[in-house]
């Protein structure tokens, strides 16, 4: 198991969310965490909530994970004012929530930026002393939108299968290269956080939305249990076998479950850097 007790976590996207809930997790099961959101009053005021309880250790930079500059040198700062990392969690991200076609470029492009693109530059800055020490933990908070396809998230969806992707390429290169190394990718279905507000399940039973607070807690064990893939909720785990399918079955399965209309009353909160 992953020792949580004397690590060095780092949660990218950790001022709010499920990001801020596993900030508080690991750092009551003795974590010292390193918070990096792009929010300085959210920022400051979860520190500030950490830091009232006794013997708890955090540090907190403002970082925005689209910038590749930024993520350098916050990193920097990181190994020289904290140490170097144990658990990174991949956390920070933005939906859109609109149709393909209503989305202008650069929106897009910002999607990919901090939902594909800083998974490469933090692990870029963060690896090398894990692989090194052959201990470390690398957690990709992906989405369910990583095994499918749906209606109104296609940039959305179209990073978080990068971002799957990436996980799993890393998780094979490291077995060889660094045994002790794990990596973790999860893929919730909906979560009850402000940022995707609005959003429908028409099978609550076996496709919930789900409680921030449950995913923030599997994200703890799956990390303490160095667990590759957490899927919640088990259903999603069906989605990769059903992809067996020709696509006219797997898209009426898809519409059946309600997937595809799931967006139609999205309200999201804007661009907040959080899954």
């Amino acid at each position: 198991m992953s020792k949580l007790r004397g690590s060095i976590a780092l949660v990218t996207g950790g001022a709010s969310g499920i990001g801020r809930l596993m900030a508080k997790k690991m750092s009551a099961r003795g974590a010292t965490v390193v918070i990096w959101d792009i929010d300085q009053s959210r920022l400051e005021s979860t520190l500030a909530e950490l830091r009232s309880t006794e013997g708890v250790r955090t540090e907190g930079f403002v970082c925005d994970v689209s910038d590749r500059e930024q993520i350098y040198d916050c990193a920097n700062r990181v190994r020289e004012q904290v140490g170097n990392v144990d658990i990174l969690v991949n956390n920070a991200g933005v939906v859109s929530g609109k149709f393909f076609l209503d989305m202008p470029d650069e929106k897009i492009e910002n999607t990919f930026k901090v939902n594909s693109l800083s998974l490469f530059w933090t692990a870029r800055a963060f690896l090398p002393s894990m692989i090194e020490r052959n201990s470390g933990h690398v957690v990709t908070v992906a989405s369910a939108a990583g095994l499918i396809g749906v209606s109104g998230l296609g940039d959305y969806a179209s990073s978080k299968f990068a971002a799957v992707g990436f996980d799993e390429s890393l998780r094979v290169e490291l077995k060889k290269r660094a045994p002790g190394v794990y990596t973790t990718v999860v893929c919730p279905f909906f979560i009850d956080t402000g940022m995707f507000d609005g959003v429908k399940t028409r099978f609550p039973l076996i496709l919930p939305i789900l409680k921030e607070d449950k995913v923030a807690e599997a994200i703890v064990q799956a990390i303490r249990r160095n667990r590759p893939r957490l899927f919640m909720p088990p259903i999603v785990y069906t989605v990769p076998m059903l992809r067996a399918l020709p696509p006219w079955a797997f898209d009426s399965i898809s519409n059946a479950l309600g997937i595809n209309i799931s967006m139609q009353e999205f309200k999201g909160r804007g661009s907040t850097q959080e899954p």
